[in-house]
């Protein structure tokens, strides 16, 4: 799991699922973070894309008062998903 940072507000943890693409790369989503979606040619660009874009909608989110997802505390076992 990818540790995004969100400015000074701290660091988030989410879980991705990553997907395999019919025509080549991949997709990542994630279950904590409603619209997030990403995809790149290969695993390392696609999730280089989903932290980029996790944070700027924890950004968002926070700037507008929404919370955006759970923070997830010690002990806590996010991963990724290959589907």
């Amino acid at each position: 799991m990818r540790t995004t940072r969100a400015s000074s507000f701290g660091e988030w943890m989410i879980r991705l699922k990553l997907e395999p693409l019919d025509e080549g790369g991949y997709v990542a989503t994630s279950p904590d973070l409603q619209g997030l979606v990403a995809q790149g040619v290969t695993i390392a660009e696609t999730m280089e894309i989903a932290r980029d874009v996790a944070r700027k909608i924890i950004e968002s989110c926070l700037a507008h008062g929404d919370p955006p997802t759970r923070r997830l505390g010690p002990g806590a076992s996010p991963d990724v998903t290959r589907a």
